[in-house]
């Protein structure tokens, strides 16, 4: 059914009668998944019992479930004769071949193709002069440098950015400008679809060279591939040309035509728009030459939309409000801009209109039911239907997040696999095949990175808005996913996925029996007084996702613990102090999340969930401005080594009577990060001795219980894998072995006082980018060597009491961009070298002394070393004045002063997150 659903599911947007059969095709998959799942719940625990024939329980119990083993039965025999039906209907109307179903290929590209015509409407959209408002001015002068640059090598432009962008009007009023014209003697634009020929696209371009040089086209059809090649070839050699590849969906397409460009000396360019980041990189020789194609700006966006809807006028107070919520949504996309406005045009604006408000909020389903906005609709689903299979449901699964809030990738991850979208690829942890679809989506542009940490891991990512409602409306057509929030709605009756936001009341007393997931933002009611209780008792006893992050719950619910189906089971940011020992009957379990809970203890009955992965028990206790104090973890239990597939763990104590366990732990070859905390002195070789056996470690962190000595020197074979390190304790010196840890891109050192130079060990390590320090070092000085750390992007040096100078030699930390100092009482200058730190970004200076501010002076820009930092776009100096902080900051653009106590809380918190 899967195999059939997959072919059937490529070419649904071929017509309706074809829509509505593949929505018959995925019920019935969705009862079969249904069915197996019940019959696992009601007899998987008799399996493996022995004696079972004798045993007079077992008896009992099997004639108790003799009703559900016939109710099962009957459904799957009544799932059985749909099936045929269905597939007697597919041989009757022929929606999906044989040959399709067997070889089990994608057929998307067929549903894209159907639908490729949008794309041309869509330069219609941008013929008018005024529509190019945001693509004149720097884009348009840019890409133009990029083509008529003095270069004489053949250079491949690559113009890159999801659909709707206006990437195709911009490169056509670049190829169209005359200056362009002259600067090139051969001019060809070529369209490239999803389905391209590479023949066809060789005759295309052979026809566009003739006819722009008035030559009688010669008998192209009966030239092989390799003959049109060197025709091209032929027509361009020692000829300055310019060549537009326009909309070019795959590298698959760039390599088979990229020898038809020859690489003469001539100053030649091939242009290339698409939506795939992939393409870009393989098709230009440089990152110089891919231009992202960024959103219109908030400024250009409310031109654009005054232009197309008040003619040019301001736009009328009383509609501000809606605009404002209007634009939002469109996030900078002209197409988008200018598709609303024709709606709007011929709304009523006289007055506070209920038409602009129900456009705002029913724009899903405006997208694809009005006929101004259709075609938007269909340029937007383009890259949707040109997905893979396995990445449509990935892609689906994105819309059920909050719209106001960015979507973890770690979390997005876990999701994925407890779903099982994932498929299996040998060699592959489920977690990194899950990373290559994410980047995958980042790189067709149908997600967009919203936040990196310093080492450039994906944070998390966001949906555009428009793409939101699109597949929101997809999700819901294919009873995938459903949500639930305050402007009510209705949902379809068989929903697979529910996510509630901000409200409960929308889901009180309704029934779910196929529901698999559940997913909750932002309600604040208290869980335990609400209907929860009665949601489960309503049929969701195959649920296998339930997130109830950050809810007012306090007490861990009960009836969770008959979820035979749960794989993923969050409570993160709740009151819950105690997990029950009937988690153990989750046995299916790959995630537990109580990260910022109150739960410091697990029953030992946590060891029978051996599909764990992911045993995230941990909180912080915060002082001051954003610096925690206190980290609380679990003590584990005996015979925690026994759950072998663990991914990442922590926090586990390391404390008195903890050795055992800690020796447990190099069973745990699988384990990807480790955490432990409270280590004492005794306990550190059992650790070292289990660090030595994973092999697979990427993220180590280790701390000390107060006054105790964090000895790692016994570790003998360190992780080569290891890419961040976070060690908080007194040492006397650094362990020797992380000198061989070339792959570190980060490390985080606290409360070390070490008695030697920390920078010494650190500066033969490469790929150092992220380098945290607080009381690292008792010294007076410390000094970054000319030619050392040239990957440090930043730097943080904290609460360092004896440090009295920093020195940055000549050609060091070239690619710093981010520079904190805090907390250093004794430093009374700011570092030598910081003039030579080209890329610096941000110098934060926090709770300094007073003295130091004088030397740099920036008000009024007096001081002596005001022009060693007046290249540093952004320049902070925090310090406290009668118990009250004050910010002074410097830019090259601007000054302000703001001495309120809670905007400077919020800054540090900032900064410290950051």
């Amino acid at each position: 059914m899967r195999a059939f659903l997959r072919a059937a599911d490529a070419v649904e947007e071929i017509d309706f009668a074809h829509t509505v059969w593949v929505q018959e095709v995925r019920n019935v998959t969705y009862e079969s998944e249904d069915v197996l799942d019940e019959f696992m719940c009601n007899l998987a625990s008799h399996h493996g019992e022995a004696g079972i024939c004798a045993d007079p329980k077992y008896l009992f119990r099997s004639f108790m479930n003799l009703g559900a083993r016939l109710d099962i039965a009957s459904t799957v025999q009544a799932i059985t004769q749909k099936f045929e039906k269905i597939h007697k209907r597919n041989q009757r109307y022929s929606f999906v071949n044989n040959n399709s179903l067997e070889r089990g290929v994608s057929l998307s590209t067929i549903g894209a193709a159907s639908q490729r015509w949008p794309d041309r409407l869509a330069d219609a959209l941008f013929q008018d002069k005024i529509d190019l408002v945001g693509l004149e001015g720097p884009k348009k002068k840019k890409l133009t440098d990029m083509l008529l640059s003095e270069d004489e090598t053949l250079n491949v432009v690559s113009v890159v950015g999801m659909g709707g962008l206006g990437k195709t009007t911009l490169v056509k009023q670049v190829y169209d400008d005359p200056d362009t014209k002259k600067h090139f003697e051969s001019h060809a634009w070529i369209n490239v679809t999803p389905t391209f020929k590479t023949e066809e696209l060789l005759k295309e371009l052979i026809q566009e060279l003739y006819k722009e040089n008035k030559q009688p086209i010669p008998h192209i059809d009966s030239m092989d591939v390799v003959k049109r090649i060197e025709e091209v070839q032929r027509c361009l050699k020692d000829r300055r040309y310019v060549i537009v590849l326009d909309d070019v969906w795959g590298v698959h397409a760039w390599k088979e035509i990229k020898y038809a460009f020859p690489k003469d000396a001539c100053g030649s360019r091939v242009v290339i728009t698409t939506r795939a980041t992939d393409v870009a990189s393989a098709s230009c020789t440089s990152k110089e030459h891919i231009y992202n194609l960024e959103p219109l700006s908030k400024e250009d966006s409310l031109t654009l939309f005054c232009l197309k809807t008040f003619g040019g006028k301001p736009c009328p107070d009383h509609l501000v409000g809606v605009s404002d919520r209007i634009l939002k949504k469109c996030a900078g996309l002209p197409l988008a801009i200018v598709a609303i406005s024709g709606v709007l045009i011929t709304k009523d604006m006289t007055a506070v209109s209920n038409e602009w408000d129900q456009i705002n909020r029913r724009l899903g389903t405006e997208l694809e039911d009005n006929e101004i906005l259709k075609s938007t609709y269909k340029i937007l689903s383009l890259s949707y239907n040109d997905l893979p299979y396995h990445l449509r449901a990935c892609y689906l699964y994105t819309g059920i997040f909050h719209e106001d809030q960015p979507i973890p990738r770690t979390k997005l991850i876990r999701l994925w696999i407890a779903e099982g979208f994932v498929e299996g690829k040998e060699g592959n942890t489920p977690e990194e095949v899950a990373e290559s679809y994410l980047n995958e989506l980042l790189n067709r542009s149908l997600l967009e990175v919203e936040e990196r940490t310093s080492d450039g891991r994906v944070k998390s990512c966001r949906i555009h808005d428009l793409l939101r409602e699109i597949i929101i409306r997809k999700s819901r057509d294919q009873s995938f996913a459903a949500i639930a929030k305050e402007d009510g709605g209705s949902w379809p009756e068989k929903v697979r996925r529910l996510a509630v936001h901000n409200m409960l009341q929308y889901i009180h007393n309704q029934n779910f029996p196929q529901l698999r997931s559940l997913l909750v933002f932002g309600v604040e009611e208290p869980l335990s007084r609400s209907s929860m209780t009665s949601l489960f008792a309503g049929g969701c006893k195959l649920l296998t996702v339930l997130d109830l992050q950050g809810t007012n719950l306090t007490k861990f619910p009960s009836a969770v613990i008959k979820l035979f189906n749960l794989r993923y089971l969050s409570l993160r940011d709740t009151m819950v102090k105690k997990i029950p020992k009937g988690i153990g009957a989750l046995q299916k379990l790959e995630t537990l999340d109580l990260k910022r809970t109150l739960v410091s203890r697990l029953p030992t009955e946590i060891l029978k969930l051996q599909s764990l992965r992911n045993l995230l028990v941990y909180r912080y206790e915060f002082e001051g401005y954003g610096i925690f104090n206190s980290k609380f973890g679990i003590k584990a239990p005996k015979g925690i080594g026994g759950l072998k597939y663990l991914q990442k763990l922590c926090f586990v104590e390391g404390g008195q009577g903890n050795e055992s366990i800690l020796s447990e732990l190099r069973t745990l070859s699988t384990l990807r990060r480790l955490g432990v905390i409270n280590l004492i002195n005794e306990n550190c070789a059992a650790l070292c001795a289990s660090i030595d056996k994973m092999h697979l470690l990427h993220a180590l962190s280790i701390n000390s219980l107060k006054d105790e000595i964090l000895n790692l020197q016994h570790i003998t074979s360190p992780p080569k894998s290891i890419r961040r390190l976070y060690l908080m304790g007194k040492m006397n010196t650094l362990p020797h072995w992380i000198k061989s840890l070339k792959n570190l891109v980060k490390i985080v050192l606290k409360k070390t006082k070490l008695h030697n130079d920390p920078l010494k060990t650190l500066e033969e390590l490469p790929n150092l980018v992220h380098i945290e320090f607080l009381q690292v070092h008792n010294g007076e000085k410390l000094q970054f060597k000319a030619g050392k750390f040239q990957r440090l992007k930043l730097l943080g040096i904290h609460e360092s009491e004896s440090l009295e100078r920093v020195i940055v030699e000549e050609s060091s930390m070239p690619s710093l961009e981010r520079f904190f100092i805090e907390s250093c009482g004794m430093l009374k200058e700011i570092p030598s070298g910081m003039d030579q730190l080209h890329k610096l970004k941000e110098l934060h200076f926090v709770n300094m002394p007073r003295e130091l501010i004088t030397t740099i002076q920036l008000h009024p820009r007096e001081g002596k070393d005001y022009k060693r930092v007046s290249h540093i776009p952004d320049v902070t100096v925090t310090y406290t004045v009668d118990g009250n902080w004050e910010i002074e900051r410097l830019s090259t653009t601007h000054q302000h002063r703001n001495s309120q106590n809670t905007e400077m809380k919020k800054r540090i918190n900032d900064l410290w997150e950051k």
